[in-house]
This record gives C-alpha cells, sequence and structure tokens, in this order.
C-alpha cells in the first residue's frame, strides 16, 4: 500500500473545500453542498445528453413523440415540430387527430397503425405522406405502447425520409432509361445486322474469282460501341479486271451503315465505267461533300488486272494495304489522298505493283490495328509478323489466326480484311 509505513496508514489531510476560514463545515453543510455538487453535475449530464440526442435527431432527421392516453397530454421534441411544419406554440398534435393531416391516400394505413398501438397494444409502423408549406414529405411513424403505473401512454419516433424516397425514385427512374436504353440499342443493333448483311456480300465466304482467291473476315465491334461503318468489295469488271475496294465510314450504328450502303452502291455502279480508282475517288468525294452531310470516310480503291497481275489503286485516308511475299510482309507506299469528305481541293494519286503467282495481297480497316490502348504502330507491327506467316493454302485459318495475333476483335471498332490471293 502506497504511503503506508510500519504497517500504519496515515491519517488523511482535511479537505480545504469543506472548510470555511479555520473553521470546518458542519455535517448539514457538508450535505448541502455535496448535493449542489451532484444537482450541477447531473444538469452538465442532462445539457449532454440533451445537446446529443438533439444531434441524432437532426441526423437521422427525426423527432420523437409522447402520447398519454389518459390525461391527454402530448409531447413533443422540436425536431418532431420541424418535420410536420408546425409551429411549437401549437402544440403538438393529438394522436386521434394525426390521421387528418396526412394525405388521403395514405390516411387508411396510419388509421390501422393507431388502431393496432391502442386497442391492440401491438408496437407497429407505417409509412405516410404530409403536405408541408405544398411540398408533399414522406413520413415514417414507429409507435409503441407503453404501460406505466396504470397509464398508458404511445411513445413515437417520426422520421422524414422524403430524400430517401426522391433518391429511390431517382435510381428507379435511371434505372428503368438505362433498360429502355439498352433495349433499344439491342434492337438497332439487329437492325443494323439485317441491313449490314443485306448490303454487303457474304461475309464469311471465299470467293472464286479470275486468277484470285479472295477471302474475308469481317469482325463487328463489342455490344457497347454498335455495328460501325466498314465495307468491302470484290468483284469482276465488265472490261475483265477485277475491283477490290474497301472503307470505312465514320460513326457507328444506323447512320454509318446507311451511309456506307450509299457510298458502297454509288461505287459499285461508277466503277461500271471502267475509269481508274483516282477518278472513282474522286467522284465518291464529291458525292460526300455535296450530298452526305456531316459525313466522312476512309477507303482504297484498286483494280487487279488477271492479264498483267498489275493492281492499280488509290486511297483517301485509309491504311495501304499490305503485300506478302515469299514469307515477307511489306506495307506498300500510299498515294497521296485525303480522307472523304474532308476537302475537294486535293486530287487523289494513283500506284501500282506488279503481283507474282503465290502473292498475298491484304486490304483492312483501322480496326485491325488501331486499340484505345496502344499507339497504332504498334498494332501494325504485330498485324505485319502475323501476315508474315500467311499462306495462300491456308487463308481461311489464317486469317483468324491474324486477328489474334493483334489483339482478338476490336471492342471499340469493326474490323474488315480483304486477302487476296494471286494464283496462276
Amino acid at each position: 500500500m502506497v504511503g503506508v509505513v510500519g504497517g500504519h496508514q496515515p491519517p488523511l489531510p482535511p479537505r480545504n473545500d469543506l472548510v470555511t476560514g479555520s473553521a470546518p463545515l458542519t455535517a448539514a453543510e457538508m450535505v448541502q453542498r455535496l448535493r449542489g455538487e451532484l444537482d450541477e453535475h447531473m444538469a452538465v449530464e442532462r445539457q449532454l445528453l440533451t445537446a446529443r440526442l438533439a444531434h441524432a435527431e437532426r441526423m437521422g432527421n427525426l423527432g420523437w413523440a409522447e402520447w398519454n392516453l389518459h390525461t391527454g397530454e402530448s409531447v413533443w421534441s422540436d425536431r418532431a415540430y420541424a418535420i410536420f411544419g408546425r409551429d411549437p406554440g401549437e402544440g403538438p398534435i393529438h394522436l386521434r387527430d394525426l390521421v387528418a393531416y396526412v394525405e388521403a391516400v395514405d390516411q387508411a394505413d396510419l388509421d390501422r397503425l393507431l388502431r393496432a398501438v391502442v386497442h391492440g397494444a401491438e408496437s407497429g409502423q407505417a409509412e405516410f405522406r404530409i403536405r408541408r408549406q405544398g411540398e408533399v414529405r414522406n413520413l415514417r411513424a414507429a409507435l409503441e405502447p407503453v404501460a406505466t403505473g396504470g397509464r398508458t401512454a404511445v411513445h413515437g419516433v417520426i422520421q422524414d425520409i422524403t430524400g430517401r424516397r426522391r433518391a429511390e425514385r431517382i435510381m428507379s427512374e435511371s434505372r428503368r432509361q438505362l433498360l429502355e436504353v439498352r433495349e433499344q440499342a439491342a434492337e438497332e443493333r439487329h437492325l443494323s445486322v439485317a441491313l449490314r448483311d443485306a448490303i454487303m456480300p457474304d461475309l464469311g465466304a471465299a470467293v472464286e474469282l479470275p486468277h484470285a482467291r479472295i477471302e474475308v473476315r469481317y469482325v463487328p465491334a463489342g455490344m457497347r460501341a454498335g455495328l460501325g461503318g466498314d465495307w468491302y468489295d470484290a468483284s469482276p469488271l465488265p472490261d475483265g479486271r477485277v475491283l477490290l475496294t474497301i472503307g470505312d465510314v465514320s460513326g457507328h450504328g444506323l447512320p454509318a451503315i446507311a451511309q456506307m450502303a450509299r457510298l458502297r452502291h454509288s461505287l459499285i455502279g461508277l466503277a461500271m465505267t471502267g475509269e481508274p480508282a483516282d477518278k472513282l475517288l474522286n467522284w465518291l468525294n464529291t458525292l460526300v461533300m455535296h450530298r452526305l452531310a456531316e459525313t466522312t470516310a476512309t477507303a482504297v480503291i484498286g483494280h487487279l488486272d488477271p492479264s498483267t497481275r498489275v493492281f492499280t489503286w488509290s486511297q483517301a485516308g485509309h491504311p495501304a494495304p499490305i503485300l506478302i511475299r515469299d514469307g515477307v510482309a511489306v506495307q506498300l507506299d500510299p498515294p497521296a489522298g485525303v480522307l472523304l469528305g474532308a476537302t475537294l481541293t486535293v486530287p487523289y494519286e494513283p500506284a501500282s505493283v506488279k503481283l507474282l503467282e503465290g502473292d498475298l495481297l491484304l486490304l483492312f480497316t483501322d480496326g485491325l490495328v488501331e486499340r484505345r490502348s496502344r499507339d497504332i504502330d504498334e498494332g501494325l507491327a504485330l498485324a505485319l509478323a502475323a501476315a508474315a506467316d500467311l499462306t495462300g493454302d491456308d487463308l481461311e485459318a489464317g486469317l483468324d489466326r491474324l486477328i489474334q495475333a493483334v489483339g482478338g476483335p476490336n471492342p471499340e471498332d469493326d474490323t474488315c480484311v480483304l486477302a487476296i490471293g494471286v494464283l496462276g
């Protein structure tokens, strides 16, 4: 024991606060002093408790109420008055009158709760609406009967849940709108697929042409992006040459597919004139500038002459074709040409390359090499490396491997690849 010497505890020193001057307080004075200190301490605790309760009411936007069923007296907290928009000077609303303050559509629910609490001595809760200063508020009341000393009272907690219900309505409306958007997108995609399939040739079939074998891969973008305006054509012309073309209209969905259809059909019709690729691009550019407002597109147009195996081509802002010869893949040097719909003042230039038996020529859209997550040059390098392994004998499976080698289907853009194998 601290402070004990020889087993004896020293006497406690006199309390200075219990003496006045040199004379000690009497027992009655000491009791009065201690009682005053206790009352002061309890008053401080009550103030703290009241402040904490008021803070909890504000945080939860709730108030408490008590109705004495014997005396008819009622007591409300300040927050309960605020929730009902009622002046405390008017006093609380009596329990039997509470239903009259509720919106008519909710009165039956609150009336059932009051009957269960008052007559059935059952606790319960109900949600109802009131009109406060012209605004409808959502309230929830939890009531409990309490019997003490032969008297019955009803204790209640009333919470304003208007903000919560408003947030739920907004969330519900957002979900409904999102569902509508998804359904509309799915319907538009279905229609886009049907329209594209009606416009384009069989996208998965091989095409046999004079002195050339054609293989096509068309890989749509992910569901979120919507179908794009990629297109191609490979068909013989009246003069014996083979039209080889690929293009990409800006945008996604039905507008892009509709503009793609107009461009592709216009090109096929213009190609029947036998004019060279650079002139065809000039005509298409004039069409876009004057008839397809707010549309831009890229394209490669080429002619393969089976008798000479010369491929003559022009481009409008489109990736140049890839030539594979003896296991080496290179991208052709592009002639001058800007995208369709940009300007009428820049002409399109032609270029040509002599193809050999066994050569492969790849025309492709930018969806093959372009990704948000990487530079387009990196994608092109991957495509060139994979293209070097292509052979005419395994062209169908080879295109599938090529698409996987560059990262698989592009989630944000369609991919179209037109492969031409030169035959003897």
